[in-house]
């Protein structure tokens, strides 16, 4: 069934939407039994769970043993997201003309206002986390000229995720092109809870809402774009993969020393004695500057300390450890792993060659993405310069780039660059100045520059 023919057909409100939510794809649950949430949330581990690891009961009441969670799937979606955006994703123009080159400027205008970069590292760590993202941009009435040019129109993006309790429902034919996009939401209105669910085509944005009881249609609105202005991605597994069970058997092994800990850990006064002998009569040491004790001939007395293997605990948890990171293909940048050993610069970059080579795997799907976005932004841009810019908008060549992020020497780079240049300077006084930053006012500190250096012309020093 087409998309025409689902939001065109007699069916009942409930009817389309159930259509709508035909998904095609196969996206792992964030809730429920089995959700991803349960991975993610180090206070919804097996460890926590009192049913599978229930406190100690004794006559005193109830004795809570030890749990310690390990919040390692968290800390894998932030070093992902950190590898991607550390170095802030590029849009490269390729303009052939005066005007597209005009329309690169309000491209990225458009880009920086909404401040992208942020927009960048809020959706991979929904992707990376919960496997699905989407961007929906849109427009709001407002004259202004933040973008180099008088408009009416300003544009907003907001992004959507499982995460946050939003459903996506992405729609495609049977070529794997996109015809409609579709979220579910639930939102307060009132002291009711009233739940949504919005459908965007290349054509026709249409609004349900329950707030009547049942579900009816509260907007229906032609999209003059002709481009549905949603952006969506998703993944086939979290970043962590299936290293999971790993994290659990860390917290489990943790855990449990931390019971053996917490019962033998104390001092143990030991008396060794055939007769008995009575102690524990001893008065404060505020009211007695000594303490007599009488034992046998043959008896003594002493500390007795528990002997456990700490070695061995502290070696299976360091093997998991670095067992996670190694199949997840992530550098482990604690401060402990990176200050076991001296290491120069360049040694420090091979540390980043398995961690960028898994970059440029998740990065198919992250080009396209951004691909898409720009061609959605190119469709608002149409239509807030009218006509006369279209031709340009469509030609100009935009080329996302994904840097994986690394440790650089900037000497490195400078002589290499000089090098290229055949020793020429790279950059002129005056953006040297400004990027030492230790000027307040670059102009005056370049004329200042300039005029000392004609002083030393024409009086030379002897």
């Amino acid at each position: 069934m087409t998309i025409e023919e689902i939001l065109n057909s007699e069916g009942t409100a409930a009817q389309k939407i159930a259509a709508l939510k035909e998904k095609t794809i196969n996206v792992p649950m964030w809730t429920g039994r089995e959700g991803l949430v349960r991975q993610y949330d180090p206070t919804k581990h097996p460890v926590m769970n009192k049913a599978k690891y229930p406190d100690i009961v004794n006559a005193d009441g109830f004795q809570p043993v030890t749990r310690v969670t390990c919040d390692l799937q968290r800390l894998a979606v932030k070093r992902m997201t950190e590898l991607v955006t550390g170095i802030p994703v590029k849009r490269v123009y390729q303009p052939e003309n005066e005007r597209q080159k005009e329309v690169a400027t309000y491209l990225e205008k458009i880009f920086m206002k909404n401040r992208i970069d942020s927009v960048n590292i809020e959706r991979c760590n929904m992707l990376f986390a919960g496997c699905e993202v989407m961007t929906l941009w849109y427009a709001v009435e407002q004259q202004h000229t933040a973008y180099g040019f008088k408009s009416d129109l300003k544009l907003r993006c907001r992004n959507f995720s499982p995460m946050f309790g939003d459903e996506l429902y992405p729609l495609f034919d049977e070529y794997g092109d996109m015809v409609a996009m579709s979220v579910a939401y639930t939102r307060r209105n009132a002291r009711k809870i009233v739940q949504y669910f919005d459908c965007y085509t290349a054509t026709r944005h249409i609004k349900w809402s329950t707030q009547n009881g049942d579900w009816e249609a509260v907007e229906d609105e032609p999209i003059t774009l002709q481009k549905i202005p949603c952006i969506y991605m998703y993944r086939p597994t979290p970043i962590w993969e299936d290293t999971s069970r790993i994290v659990y058997e860390i917290e489990w092994a943790l855990s449990r020393n931390g019971n053996y800990l917490r019962e033998n850990s104390k001092p143990l006064f030991v008396v060794f004695a055939d007769e008995e002998v009575g102690y524990g009569k001893e008065k404060s040491p505020d009211k007695e500057f000594k303490a007599v004790a009488q034992y046998p001939a043959n008896g003594k007395a002493e500390y007795v300390t528990w002997q456990q293997a700490v070695e061995n605990l502290k070696f299976y948890v360091n093997e998991l450890r670095n067992l996670f990171f190694t199949q997840l293909q992530l550098p482990d940048w604690s401060y402990e792993k990176m200050s076991q050993q001296a290491l120069s610069g360049e040694s420090r970059k091979q540390l980043f060659i398995d961690a960028q080579l898994k970059v440029k795997d998740e990065s198919g799907r992250l080009i396209e993405f951004f691909d898409r976005e720009v061609n959605v932004v190119k469709q608002f841009l149409k239509v807030m310069l009218g006509d006369s810019y279209a031709a340009d908008i469509d030609a100009l060549n935009v080329e996302v780039q994904i840097t994986p992020f690394t440790i650089t020497d900037e000497k490195d780079t400078i002589d290499k660059l000089l090098a290229a240049n055949g020793g020429e300077p790279i950059i002129s006084q005056r953006e040297s100045i400004e990027q030492l930053g230790w000027s307040d006012d670059v102009d005056k500190t370049l004329q200042e520059i300039r005029e000392q250096n004609v002083s030393d012309i024409f009086e030379p020093t002897e």
